[in-house]
């Protein structure tokens, strides 16, 4: 009975060890990915900031400048993109909708942007574009990797359009939540106008007529949860500028925003949260279950062990065999 209960144990045991590292280099990959259908919204602000008054084409201080970030997932475009693409492919429309404090529209830019679902790598596929302009992303854009490692990434800027380095600085602890901490500067940069414009009328077309252009530069910071590689917290030093062109009446060039822009307090604690929890969800497929398992089968194999020797080597002993000394007869 013992010998059957010993070889059932090593069976399990083998079972165990061999699950544990098929759940990390086999299961992780296939099963942690973005869904399709996820919808997020974020709102920042950027208070005492400046900004261009059209009317007057005037810069001026205002109280605060909203800006409000919705991703949405396009489950039936990233489903034709699968057929071709061969692999599991999300895409997010997204808007970024900036407001001034008089709940007026800033600027609106939509985005499409297209990635694989477990390596969060561009995906390039018709329909890739910033504000109505098709690109060619490369690297990660509002997401790192799953298991980010301490190392420089390259960004994708939208504004620019252009991919950049964005630096590690190193680990930081926010509000009890291990992150990694990401920079990127992006310099002085020509972009082009939004094509929605604050005042009816002024399109981007008008306003290359008048050689006035606009010119952007950034300082962006990121706080990132390594194991599921989603950002708790951002922030931004935004600068824009239109410069020469007879709009501004000779001036060289006139600020057109400027502002340090955080996620309002509402939405730190509401990503926090969510961050938590998706963390303990990858987690059990990376390390509690992979080394749970692993425990367990070494445990089994040395309970299988020892009844296998208590097998060998009863405990109690057999009985003494004695013999009776008979008389010989002749």
């Amino acid at each position: 009975m013992r010998r059957k209960a010993s070889l059932i144990l090593l069976a399990l045991a083998v079972f165990f060890a061999a699950l544990s590292p098929l759940l990390r280099w086999y299961a992780f990959p296939r099963f942690a990915k973005i869904p399709a259908n996820q919808y997020q919204e974020m709102v920042l602000e950027a208070k005492d900031a400046t900004l261009l008054d059209y009317g007057t084409m005037k810069a001026k201080k205002v109280p605060k400048v909203t800006v409000v970030q919705t991703l949405k997932g396009n489950v039936e475009a990233s489903e034709a993109i699968e057929k071709t693409a061969g692999k599991d492919v999300v895409v997010w429309d997204s808007l970024s909708y900036v407001q001034g404090p008089d709940g007026k529209m800033v600027s609106k830019i939509p985005e499409r942007y297209i990635f694989d679902a477990h390596s969060q790598e561009p995906v390039h596929a018709t329909g890739e574009m910033v504000d109505g302009d098709p690109v060619r992303r490369e690297g990660i854009e509002f997401k790192w990797p799953f298991l980010t490692e301490k190392r420089d990434y390259e960004y994708f800027d939208a504004q620019a359009r252009v991919t950049a380095p964005i630096h590690y600085q190193g680990t930081q602890d926010f509000r009890g939540v291990a992150v990694y901490y990401f920079e990127q500067t992006i310099p002085w940069t020509k972009v082009t106008f939004p094509k929605a414009m604050p005042v009816a009328g002024i399109t981007p077309e008008s306003l290359a007529k008048t050689g006035t252009t606009r010119w952007y530069t950034t300082v962006r910071k990121f706080w990132v949860e390594p194991v599921t590689g989603a950002p708790v917290y951002g922030e931004e030093i935004h600068k824009e500028e239109l410069r020469g062109g007879s709009l501004l009446g000779g001036r060289e060039k006139v600020t057109a925003f400027s502002g340090h822009v955080k996620m309002r307090e509402d939405y730190i604690e509401h990503t926090v949260d969510m961050v938590r929890s998706k963390r303990t969800v990858v987690l059990l497929l990376t390390s509690y279950l992979p080394w749970g398992f692993l425990v367990l089968g070494v445990l089994l194999l040395s309970l299988s062990l020892y009844l296998e020797a208590r097998n060998r080597h009863p405990g109690d002993p057999a009985p003494a065999q004695t013999s009776e000394t008979r008389p010989v007869t002749a």
